[in-house]
């Protein structure tokens, strides 16, 4: 399948899930990553959850990052110039969802790339070889093609991998890791 029906295929599948079941899905989900070998690193780049497109519970995550006293960066989108800045998440940061309902920092403390050191990457679907499928603007693209060579990339779905996806192309960025509900995909 190429991206354009993989996106169509799996809006609608996450469509039909229930709260309680991404609930459930995102807390076996957290739970796997506990045994992933991250917890050497310092600066953990995490998305909030669009709730409206029916994404992972991230909050899940973000209390395992609170318990091993990770630092914690958000992003905010900028659609006028397809980039991403990101904000240390702290008790000041203040929560708001942008016009696409994405939630985001207002403001705080910026990160700069250089410094963080895993990125928690939201997708619609990956692949077999470690690729992924997102909504198709590029953010992450471009984001985590600025990151250092040995950040870690781990992509987040409620899905087991597909085969293969068909129309890759050079700028897409290939995952070190996939975590589902029930396996920790490793592509390092």
């Amino acid at each position: 399948m190429n991206k354009t029906e993989i996106r169509k295929k799996y809006k609608a599948l996450r469509k039909e899930l229930s709260s309680e079941t991404i609930e459930i899905q995102s807390l076996k989900l957290a739970n796997l990553l506990i045994g992933m070998p991250i917890w050497d690193k310092t600066y953990f780049h995490l998305f909030l959850p669009i709730e409206e497109q029916k994404e992972i519970n991230t909050e899940f995550i973000l209390h395992v990052l609170a318990g091993r006293d990770k630092d914690v960066v958000l992003s905010k989108t900028h659609f006028d110039s397809g980039t991403l800045s990101h904000f240390l998440l702290t008790d000041q940061t203040r929560i708001q969802k942008n016009a696409w309902n994405i939630p985001e920092p207002v403001d705080g403390i910026e990160v700069p790339v250089s410094k963080i050191d895993v990125v928690f990457v939201p997708l619609l679907a990956f692949d077999l070889q470690g690729h992924r499928v997102g909504y198709g603007k590029g953010f992450y693209d471009r984001f985590l093609a600025q990151c250092k060579p040995e950040t870690v990339t781990i992509g987040l779905s409620l899905f087991e991998a597909i085969p293969k996806i068909e129309d890759t192309n050079p700028t897409d960025i290939k995952l070190d890791y996939c975590l589902t509900p029930n396996q920790i995909y490793d592509f390092s």
